[in-house]
């Protein structure tokens, strides 16, 4: 992992994590491909915030989105 995107210590010396998740960090926390990362941005199953020409995830976008799959009946 890049040095920018590493946790780093916040004023009073706990861990702050990132507000922002690359794609490749957000596809690989789902353990899915990038392919369907994307796909679930076009189908909008999945926020995301997207900055100049690179697009982002927030933490609690990815826990929203697996507890809404969670509630899902199984097919």
């Amino acid at each position: 992992m890049n040095e920018e995107n590493t946790p780093t210590k916040g004023a009073r010396g706990e861990v702050e994590s990132p507000l922002l998740l690359t794609v490749r960090e957000a596809y690989m926390r789902l353990r899915i491909s990038k392919w369907k990362l994307y796909d679930l941005f076009r189908q909008r199953l999945l926020e995301s915030v997207q900055i100049g020409k690179r697009r982002f995830v927030t933490p609690d976008a990815l826990r929203a989105y697996v507890q809404r799959i969670s509630r899902e009946p199984a097919a």
